[in-house]
């Protein structure tokens, strides 16, 4: 398979306006006459259909939630970066691309990353016109804080509910649309299956999640923006109905998948408490602007932080990156916390903590300060954890948050399955091997709000319209037959074992094997216990109820049957690239000061993996990674 991306010729800060200049339109009589499947509702999807929907598209929008508004993005807390330069302190377009693709490792497609910085700054102005309340100063102009991995403030927030206030922006101009006509939105409802006509994209089969009807609807063009896949280790910072179903169907019909492995741990989460968790809980990562990260210099001090004075503490942040501090990017920060924690300096009950201390900002700024700043998220660790950060430093430690990986896409955000679209976090694009924080939610919405609406005309310009196939054609026909026999088994197989049993085994095996760090033995022994858990739950998963009606449990069977062949290519993934990047740590290679150790020679390119059948070895399809405006070089934060 010969992957094009589509890059546009000429420099780099003039690509995208090229090709926007250049780029196949459809007229308004015909955009009328075509109709676009969206999938998923959070801030790529809701923004995609409300911004199609006013072009002029039918647009038919389907939710797994009863509402848009749950979509996981509302979980996002810390912000949204945006290259304004409101704080005169040196920031630009070209320097959130730089920080973007040195934060990913160099392992991010330039063209793209560009792209993003530049729309980055008319995404704020889009959310201020829907009344977006983002933090203000005193004089009325909006707020920045700065995030890891930039030198910069460019985050704009809303407290620590940056994400749910930005939905609600996309909420109600996605609504507007419903409102008008435009939009069909299908709320409770579960993409099964990705139906391909002619080689080409053209619907999609659902699962009513009320009443278990399964029904087929076609489109000119699918979008899905479906989120990422880091449910398969379990215990993630996702919502718990967040899931890799709809990415994997089209995977399995043709979409190449790129970049499996690069799944991103988030070193601001509130430490694993006991095995009755059914998810973890982040802190924002906006919380380390003013919070200092330490852990005793001593191994097994277990007295009160109270008690440890500051002789006896080790910033070890700000110690081994005084550039950055305690505003290293995620991946870094993991690793270091992992790492004084295996020395035994690691602190609470299981020694799998460090804190996150606000004693000194408490006294350089006052309370109410830091209560006006991050009010929300102290209050939420105290709901949860029962202690009062404002007195003790918060207890943090990694998991996994978020998946740079996803279905590959060609610069138009088309998949290598024509009229197959993939926005938001569904597609690997932007952040290369490890994304720096307050991207997603700048990524989702540049994504939905102004590349998408462009790039999709370019193809339905070459589909005559209403030539769409019927939804009872026989290619719908069949994928209904698929995803009913497929139920059907989970149901007949009345094993002992429940759902949350193999999912629980999985995230252990991936967790422990193919986590924070990785190396060649763990990665095979993980590639012989996957297969064997996936062949136990085929024999011995137990799925109560039926499918006509209301089953969760139903839902989750086919979600982590999908976990169990997905682990296995992450694994596989992570075992051929032999090199060590971002959140991808391959022991074996590592600096002298233990960072990562990139093979430029060998692996500076995306790995795009073919679907060859369950259990078989996928097929690799590499795509060159060529940097114009940047130089590959160690990445340093000291």
């Amino acid at each position: 398979m010969k992957l094009d991306a589509r890059i546009p010729e000429g420099p780099l800060p003039q690509k995208w306006n090229k090709h926007k200049a250049s780029i196949k339109l459809v007229n308004p009589s015909n955009k009328r006459k075509h109709e676009i499947i969206v999938v998923g509702t959070g801030l790529a999807g809701a923004s995609a259909a409300a911004s199609l929907a006013e072009l002029g598209y039918s647009v038919k929008s389907f939710c797994i939630q009863d509402s848009p508004r749950r979509a996981h993005s509302v979980a996002a807390q810390g912000g949204i970066n945006a290259a304004k330069n409101y704080q005169n302190d040196g920031d630009s377009v070209f320097r959130l691309f730089y920080d973007t693709i040195k934060g990913g490792d160099f392992r991010s497609r330039e063209a793209n990353v560009h792209r993003l910085a530049e729309v980055s700054v008319n995404i704020i102005d889009q959310c201020v016109a829907q009344g977006v309340p983002f933090a203000r100063e005193y004089g009325g102009s909006l707020a920045n804080r700065s995030f890891g991995g930039a030198q910069v403030s460019r985050t704009f927030y809303a407290r620590g509910q940056t994400g749910q206030q930005l939905l609600l922006g996309a909420y109600q101009a996605l609504m507007r649309q419903v409102g008008v006509g435009q939009i069909k939105l299908i709320p409770r409802s579960e993409m099964l299956e990705l139906v391909v006509v002619n080689g080409h994209a053209k619907g999609i089969v659902v699962r009513d999640m009320i009443t278990g009807k399964i029904s087929s609807h076609s489109a000119d063009a699918v979008v899905l923006a479906t989120g990422g896949y880091g449910n398969a280790y379990y215990l993630s910072t996702y919502g718990r109905g967040s899931n890799a179903t709809a990415i994997w169907r089209a995977y399995k019909k043709g979409a190449t998948f790129a970049n499996p492995c690069f799944t991103q741990i988030h070193p601001t989460c509130i430490p694993v408490t006991g095995d009755y968790q059914s998810k973890l809980t982040l802190m924002s990562e906006s919380l380390r602007n003013d919070g200092r990260v330490w852990v005793p210099k001593q191994k097994g001090d277990k007295r009160t932080p109270a008690e440890i004075s500051e002789g006896e503490r080790d910033y070890y942040l700000e110690r081994k990156y005084p550039s950055y501090g305690n505003l290293a990017p995620r991946d870094i920060s993991s690793r270091a916390a992992k790492q004084v924690c295996d020395e035994g300096r690691g602190v609470g009950e299981s020694g799998l903590g460090v804190y996150l201390d606000f004693a000194d900002a408490i006294q350089r700024l006052g309370i109410d300060k830091v209560r006006e700043r991050y009010g929300n998220l102290f209050d939420m660790y105290h709901e949860i954890t029962h202690e009062d950060a404002y007195k003790t430093p918060m207890r943090i430690f990694p998991a996994i948050h978020y998946t740079m990986g996803g279905l590959w896409v060609d610069y138009n955000l088309m998949s290598n399955l024509p009229g197959l679209f993939v926005i938001g976090e569904a597609n690997y694009s932007d952040h290369g091997a490890n994304r720096l924080g307050a991207s997603a939610l700048m990524q989702g919405l540049a994504d939905g709000y102004f590349v998408l609406p462009y790039t999709i005309g370019d193809y339905l310009a070459s589909q005559k319209p209403g030539s769409r196939p019927k939804p009872d054609a026989a290619e719908f026909k069949l994928a209904e037959q698929e995803t009913n026999e497929r139920i059907r088994k989970l149901l007949s197989i009345h094993g002992k074992k429940t759902v949350t049993d193999f999912h629980k085994e999985l995230g252990r095996i991936l967790w422990t094997y193919c986590g924070m760090s990785r190396n060649e033995k763990s990665l095979k022994e993980a590639l012989t216990l996957i297969p064997a858990l996936r062949d136990e739950f085929w024999k011995n998963v137990n799925v109560p109820g039926n499918g006509e009606d209301l089953n969760q449990s139903l839902e989750r069977a086919g979600r982590v049957a999908d976990y169990l062949e997905l682990a296995e290519l992450l694994v596989y993934d992570a075992l051929m690239r032999d090199e060590s990047c971002g959140c991808h740590f391959r022991e074996e290679h590592q600096t002298a000061d233990g960072e990562c150790q990139r093979n430029d020679e060998q692996y500076a390119y995306v790995a795009a993996w073919e679907f060859t059948g369950v259990g078989k070895t996928p097929t690799l399809n590499k795509e060159p990674l060529v940097y114009e405006e940047v130089q590959l070089a160690q990445r340093s934060y000291k």
